[in-house]
């Protein structure tokens, strides 16, 4: 895959946030980049207006929608939360239901069990659309993760672990590299077999 600057004309993320967000620790935050493919003519094309990517913010940063947020027993907010984020940037889209379309995400994190929840409901009332997520860890710290995952993969969302491919990409199309190769991080080759494991043994696991 050539080591390309990333196009122009839309918000990068800057490379060293990448690097920071995708290297797995836990006090990282939550980003999601983002593509949809709609099927033409026989095969999936890309939408290259409907390429970004949408974070997880703080509680310092500016307000967000209600919608993009999550509200715990205790009636305490959490979030906003960047899998929401984009849900509510693809009902804005108001794309035409009669047409196919896959959506491929590109995650710092697995989605966080209540988002799994929200992701499951959004794909049962879109039965046009298909989800991809391909997440470079998984969200292990709250429980009821595994379930989450094991509900998105029965509403038929596709998850996997990013290998160095999907990383090189993400670095070459998502990121403001500034014409610089994407390097990986020690380890990185341990760490995807390590996950991908754990990946499969949860979404192998059909109790509760």
């Amino acid at each position: 895959m050539e080591n390309n600057p990333a196009p122009t004309g839309r918000n990068l993320i800057n490379k060293a946030t990448f690097r920071r967000n995708f290297r797995n620790k836990h006090k990282n935050q939550t980003y999601l980049c983002y593509e949809v493919e709609v099927w033409k003519d026989g095969k999936w094309t890309k939408v290259k207006k409907y390429q970004g990517f949408r974070r997880k913010l703080t509680y310092k940063e500016p307000r967000h929608k209600e919608s993009c947020w999550l509200v715990d027993n205790n009636g305490r907010r959490r979030g906003p939360y960047a899998e929401l984020s984009f849900l509510d940037l693809f009902q804005s889209w108001n794309l035409d239901r009669g047409r196919q379309y896959r959506l491929t995400w590109y995650m710092s994190w697995s989605p966080y069990p209540d988002c799994a929840q929200k992701l499951v409901e959004f794909l049962g009332e879109n039965s046009h659309v298909t989800l991809r997520i391909f997440a470079a860890d998984i969200h292990s710290l709250c429980s009821g993760y595994e379930d989450g995952l094991r509900k998105l993969r029965d509403a038929r969302a596709q998850l996997a672990i990013m290998t160095r491919d999907e990383l090189q990409y993400c670095w070459v199309t998502f990121v403001d590299n500034q014409g610089q190769p994407f390097r990986p991080w020690p380890n990185l080759v341990e760490h995807i077999k390590t996950k991908k494991q754990e990946l499969k043994d949860i979404l192998g696991n059909q109790g509760n």
